[in-house]
């Protein structure tokens, strides 16, 4: 996640914090200490915010980040951090497809616990459907028919080793490719006809092959990247996913 800004004045109010995900796609942050049961109403009012200003929020990226980062808004989403949330918050939420409630605990020494309460991407189906310019649906099958079918075998293999992982959810329908996650991204693959790329969250991991490139530069929120092509070792490529995916539990 890369912060672009805190107490962001709007007509309205001031949002506590802007942010883009590891897929660049925007994120309102609000805090409430204690428990406040007007932080879901005010979350959804600054989501509505976000949606109208859309511009606004693309000038601010560009200011803070650069010109060639291009927002993700297939998938904008808010995050309400709080000590506490009744029963009824909890309920409401899961009548919107773009909130994660996460609990907070205060202990000595300035240490919080953070527990997700709930999160969207545990409920997949609910998730918007996003379309292509020609009126496309994005999917699995819509990034695939990129590859040959060579590729495609090896993309299935690594696919099941990935959601075999605890906690995972796949995310296909965003132009950019195909995200795993667990309360983070942690890996994106990215498809060409005789090769993909896989996106990881670091590019420094254990990784005797010298597989992952260092693309901290290029300020995607991925910083290594490995191109899988035909003969590439699945089992080496797997591993380094897997130690992306530990370093979000």
């Amino acid at each position: 996640m890369r912060f672009l800004a805190k107490e962001y004045p709007t007509t309205d109010g001031r949002i506590d914090t802007l942010a883009i995900d590891e897929t660049n796609a925007p994120i309102i942050i609000e805090y409430k200490w204690g428990q406040n049961d007007a932080i879901f109403t005010q979350g959804l009012f600054y989501f509505n915010w976000l949606r109208k200003n859309k511009k606004h929020f693309d000038l601010l990226v560009a200011d803070k980040l650069g010109r060639d980062i291009k927002v993700n808004w297939s998938s904008p989403r808010v995050v309400l951090v709080s000590q506490g949330f009744d029963n009824r918050t909890i309920i409401a939420v899961q009548e919107v497809d773009y909130v994660e409630l996460i609990k907070y605990t205060p202990y000595k020494q300035d240490i919080l616990y953070l527990e997700t309460v709930y999160s969207p991407n545990k409920t997949q189906a609910l998730r918007e459907r996003v379309r292509t310019q020609t009126g496309e649906t994005y999917s699995t099958t819509f990034h695939l028919n990129k590859s040959n079918p060579e590729i495609k075998e090896i993309f299935y293999k690594l696919q099941e080793k990935v959601k075999s992982l605890p906690s995972v959810d796949e995310i296909s329908d965003q132009k950019v490719g195909i995200t795993y996650r667990t309360t983070k991204s942690f890996t994106r693959f990215e498809f060409g006809k005789t090769l993909f790329r896989v996106l990881l969250r670091d590019a420094k991991y254990n990784d005797p092959n010298k597989l992952v490139k260092d693309i901290t530069s290029f300020g995607w929120g991925y910083k290594g990247i490995i191109t899988v092509k035909l003969g590439s070792k699945i089992d080496d490529v797997f591993d380094l996913i897997k130690q992306s995916y530990e370093s979000t539990l």
